[in-house]
């Protein structure tokens, strides 16, 4: 079998066989080989940034290295400058890996990485999508994503599906006529694979169960589902198993970094302790215990082209009590610090709080298929819902209960009934807005 991916990898210069050697040493380190490497390679990405990164180095003043705790939080605001202004010593446009963040946090910026450390991205990928039988050499994957709309851009993705084994359904328009063209699709394709938003997964879901088909048994190839980019809600979840009939697994992750959390074959949401150093900060950014919910900052230990030292991803999490260094277990994801609805009582909720009490009473019935949730004003709250008829008093009635005894009291709803939701260019659905 010709190992097409791998070959693409490095004749574009990324020595995808060097970072599975070093990722699978790193592995296989014991406890105390491990402590020793996490310290070295904190020091040495620190070091080499200090003396190679004007950038970094102007931030982080006198600070060194040997006093991890003082060193600067680095955000997404930081990052909003010209490229050039941030990229090492050594390294152009040319010479790295160039992409830019989605913007889903409403802060985008264009992010390198040196060639090396993107190959033990991928590597990292290659590992973990291992764990549960895929092969990005020869798995075939049906990939929920979006797609550029632009001639050139269209066809560089497609051509890099083609590259990378993929077939792609593009996100933009999932009314039922489309989603029935995928289920051909699924009938015709022997795919091994399900990747993408989780948003336009559960939708698809949705369709099936309507249907009342399992996935399984018409693409009896499948071996997993791997959701990502959104949060997975524990009932979409049950949705996603029972109607594909396959294992839902669960990414988290930022193009900027890596794969930052992903769920192993024991269901635990498993930390990337290999390339990464994540921590979970207090609000004077002190580092919290095990067990304790905080913001999530993260070290990119391998990155030289561009700092990525305690940048804080914006997003809330706690990390399980049983975690280790070594082998760090994200227990939840709350969400993202941005996504904060103020109430009128001076209460702060994370957003997903209302999508999430919403959501248990909006889905009961199957008529509401996906719905998002804009704050426009301290006590105003807009739901946006795509359903087959209007939603009734009833359960409007009970909406507005539930929210008033898991949040507060004497808020402003208003409900419209969409025949397509906003997306981003990227096609992720952003389930609250706080327009404040």
């Amino acid at each position: 079998m010709i190992r097409l991916f791998d070959i693409s990898l490095q004749l574009n210069g990324f020595p995808i066989k060097k970072a599975k050697a070093e990722l699978d040493q790193i592995v296989h380190f014991s406890e105390e080989e491990y402590a020793s490497f996490l310290e070295i390679k904190k020091k040495e990405i620190v070091g080499f940034h200090l003396k190679n990164n004007p950038f970094y180095a102007e931030l982080a003043g006198n600070v060194t290295a040997e006093n991890w705790g003082n060193l600067p939080i680095l955000n997404k605001k930081n990052l909003q400058k010209p490229l050039e202004e941030r990229l090492s010593k050594g390294y152009s446009k040319k010479s790295v890996y160039l992409n830019k963040t989605s913007g889903s946090s409403g802060t985008p910026f264009v992010f390198a990485k040196d060639k090396y450390s993107h190959a033990l991205t991928w590597a990292s990928n290659i590992m973990r999508f291992g764990w549960f039988g895929i092969d990005f050499n020869n798995s075939y994957q049906a990939r929920f994503y979006g797609i550029p709309m632009d001639f050139i851009g269209y066809k560089k993705e497609r051509f890099k599906d083609f590259l990378t084994h993929r077939f792609r359904f593009p996100v933009f328009d999932l009314s039922d006529e489309i989603l029935g063209k995928f289920l051909q699709k699924f009938k015709t394709k022997k795919f091994d694979y399900i990747n993408g938003y989780t948003s336009s997964i559960v939708l698809f879901a949705k369709y099936l169960e309507q249907k009342n088909i399992i996935l399984k048994e018409i693409c009896p190839t499948l071996k997993g589902c791997f959701v990502t980019s959104e949060m997975l809600f524990e009932s979409d979840k049950k949705l996603l198993q029972k109607q594909f009939g396959i294992p839902i697994i669960n990414e988290y992750g930022a193009s900027e970094l890596d794969l930052i959390a992903f769920e192993n074959p024991q269901g635990e949401w498993q930390v990337n302790a290999e390339t990464l150093f994540v921590e979970i900060l207090d609000e004077n950014n002190k580092v919290l215990p095990y067990g304790e919910k905080g913001k999530i900052v993260i070290t990119s230990l391998f990155n030289k082209a561009n700092p990525f030292i305690r940048y804080e991803i914006g997003d809330i999490g706690i990390l399980d009590e049983k975690s280790t260094p070594q082998k760090p277990i994200l227990k939840k994801l709350i969400g993202r610090t941005n996504d904060v609805a103020i109430l009128p009582s001076g209460k702060k909720s994370p957003g997903l709080t209302f999508y999430y009490v919403t959501k248990s009473i909006i889905e009961d019935d199957g008529n509401v298929k996906e719905f998002i949730i804009k704050q426009t004003k301290i006590d105003s709250f807009e739901i946006e819902y795509i359903a087959e008829k209007e939603l009734v008093s009833a359960q409007i009635q009970k909406i507005k209960e539930a929210i008033d005894l898991y949040l507060e009291p004497n808020l402003n709803f208003t409900f419209t009934r969409k025949t397509v939701l906003e997306r981003t260019n990227r096609g992720k659905l952003k389930q609250f807005k706080s327009y404040l």
